[in-house]
């Protein structure tokens, strides 16, 4: 059995493209992506942008619980501050 298959007009390149080259001002440009509000964030402020981000897209695609996340992270942190409050009273005894 043969199927039929039409034929592309497309003309294919075999040339391959060149990716441009990233300059200082490219720098410049992604520096200035991070104002808001004319203040710069600080890399902790967008790490906590981008990771709210990305668990409210999982949550919304049914992935993960946002409920649970959120309580795992609050137990996580209680459990580092304790710990870390540990290693203090240890240092000063």
């Amino acid at each position: 059995m043969q199927r039929n298959r039409k034929s592309s007009n497309r003309k294919v390149s075999k040339r391959k493209r060149k990716r441009p080259d990233h300059s200082a001002d490219d720098d410049d440009l992604v520096a200035s992506a991070r104002k808001t509000t004319g203040r710069e964030l600080t890399r902790v402020d967008e790490i906590g942008a981008q990771l709210a981000t990305l668990v409210e897209l999982l949550d919304q695609k049914g992935i993960i619980s946002k409920g649970e996340y959120d309580r795992t992270v609050a137990m996580r942190l209680h459990e580092i501050s304790k710990a870390t409050a540990f290693e203090e009273l240890d240092e000063e005894i």
